[in-house]
């Protein structure tokens, strides 16, 4: 038995589930100030290192709250599929090692800011932090929070299909490279344009994933509890598919365990019992 084996057996309990549908929630609570009170009173609890370090500690969990982009159709749209994807990496991964994945993804970031903060006070570079906040430029954003979850996604499924605008199928592993680019690219411009906290961000957002991929490449499979859990899952969203309107009310057969049975209503029970064509006449009346 591995560590992270020994840490489920001894914390699996205290996992949280649904967690994705918690954190679509939190995004909805954001959005919902950002409509009704002002897009400003989303400042009161953003990660603001210099006033964490006042006091303020909530903000170390309360910038989750932020939503990853402003309110729009796509943004609806974008929030959909991220909760598709997080119902999956539940189901494949287990509660609590979903748990522990998005969660150490927070606490990096707050560690990375915290840290960057310390060290650019340091150096007398405090002025460029105070600009920074000026313009609401916190850093610690959701958005590459989610884009890591997704990343563990296309790393776990990386033929699955998806199509882009309801239309182009393309391979999740694809989107998935391109999304490592453009992480890149950015913790380079960021680099370069002396946005420290933005880089850090990046950077610490993604390093859960980053501990993710290196723990399972070179040919390390998942685990037989996960293995087994993956395929219950691919099975149920198969099963989902095919959709039954009939079932057997004795031997509870479907169409879909027999496309050739027939099935009726009894006009002579009390209630809507169904049978199939070999218990219609031999079922005992519920009265």
């Amino acid at each position: 038995m591995n560590f992270m084996d020994k840490l489920e057996r001894k914390f699996g309990k205290y996992a949280i589930p649904n967690l994705t549908m918690i954190l679509i929630a939190g995004f909805v609570i954001g959005y919902m100030i950002e409509i009704f009170m002002d897009a400003s009173a989303l400042d009161l609890i953003a990660l603001n290192p210099s006033k964490v370090m006042r006091g303020q500690v909530y903000r170390l969990i309360t910038w989750v709250v932020i939503p990853p982009s402003g309110l729009s159709i796509f943004t609806i749209i974008i929030l959909m599929f991220y909760a598709s994807v997080g119902r999956t990496l539940e189901n494949t991964l287990g509660d609590f090692r979903y748990n522990l994945y998005i969660l150490s993804g927070i606490v990096f970031t707050d560690i990375g800011m915290m840290i960057t903060y310390a060290v650019m006070k340091l150096l007398g570079q405090s002025a460029i932090l105070d600009h920074y906040y000026q313009m609401g430029l916190y850093g610690a954003t959701t958005y590459y929070l989610c884009l890591s979850m997704f990343l563990a996604y296309a790393f776990l499924y990386p033929e699955q299909q998806v199509l882009i605008y309801f239309i182009i199928p393309v391979k999740v592993k694809w989107m998935g490279y391109l999304d490592i680019a453009y992480l890149v690219y950015t913790v380079l411009d960021f680099g370069l344009n002396k946005y420290y906290t933005g880089m850090v961000t990046v950077i610490m957002s993604v390093l859960n994933f980053i501990l993710f991929y290196l723990a399972l490449r070179k040919g390390r499979r998942l685990t037989a509890a996960h293995k087994k859990r993956k395929r219950k899952y691919k099975r149920e969203v198969r099963d989902t598919q095919i959709l039954t309107r009939h079932k057997c009310a004795i031997c509870g057969q479907t169409e879909k365990d027999d496309p050739n049975l027939e099935f009726r209503f009894c006009s002579r029970c009390k209630g809507n019992y169904e049978y199939c064509q070999n218990h219609l006449f031999t079922h005992e009346h519920k009265k």
